[in-house]
């Protein structure tokens, strides 16, 4: 009896062990928390660009991985450029921006 006891609770150790381990980030993966900070990041940056009169227009896809903002799309000034990477930044969380912007 005290040999299951004891085999059930390692057992018990090593599931609550794996399940740490499965939300852990590694090199090229994000944990669950870094996903769910990205996506609020990704989020507050397309609300504020769809906000904005100038840049309203432009389709510009925003993508977030570990805190780094990444700006794709067409735009038709070097402004747009500007302020689209000067919006971004100033998001809480953002670690670094990179523009991929295209000036028309």
């Amino acid at each position: 009896m005290k040999k299951n006891r004891m085999l059930i609770g390692c057992l018990a150790l090593l599931m609550l062990v794996a399940t740490f381990g499965a939300c852990a980030s590694t090199r090229t993966h994000e944990s669950t928390g870094q996903y769910v900070d990205d996506s609020t990041i990704t989020t507050k940056v397309k609300a504020l660009l769809a906000e904005d009169d100038f840049l309203k227009s432009f389709q510009i896809g925003v993508e977030t991985y570990k805190g780094t903002v990444q700006l794709s799309g067409f735009v038709n000034s070097q402004e747009a450029f500007r302020k689209a990477g000067e919006i971004t930044r100033s998001v809480k969380g953002v670690m670094s921006v990179k523009n991929n912007l295209i000036v028309k």
